[in-house]
């Protein structure tokens, strides 16, 4: 698998600077859109939560874009992690090929 040595740019960041700073949008005013706490939207915001398929299916639908769009953000930060970090980095090292 190869992956950049430049990590992805985070949910958070997107959130922030691909949607939110543009529309005009204060965590509080995202939250209430979304119909969950601020403490959701802060927690997505500062990288402390990760986008599951309900969060992905709700930031969808109030952007109007898809849930892909979000679970792949996840995925791309998930994967770079695993492959930056030396004990997962270890741990993938130690797997073969299964036989067929």
């Amino acid at each position: 698998m190869l992956m950049t040595k430049r990590k992805p740019a985070s949910v958070g960041e997107i959130l922030k600077e691909e949607f939110m700073a543009p529309m005009g949008l204060t965590q509080e005013a995202l939250a209430e859109a979304m119909g969950v706490p601020r403490k959701h939207v802060n927690e997505l915001c500062n990288n402390r939560r990760v986008v599951t398929a309900p969060t992905a299916l709700i930031l969808a639908r109030a952007f109007g874009n898809s849930p892909d769009f979000w679970m792949n953000v996840q995925r791309r930060n998930d994967l770079w992690e695993a492959m930056n970090d030396p004990v997962e980095r270890k741990r993938i090292q130690r797997a073969r090929p299964v036989a067929a």
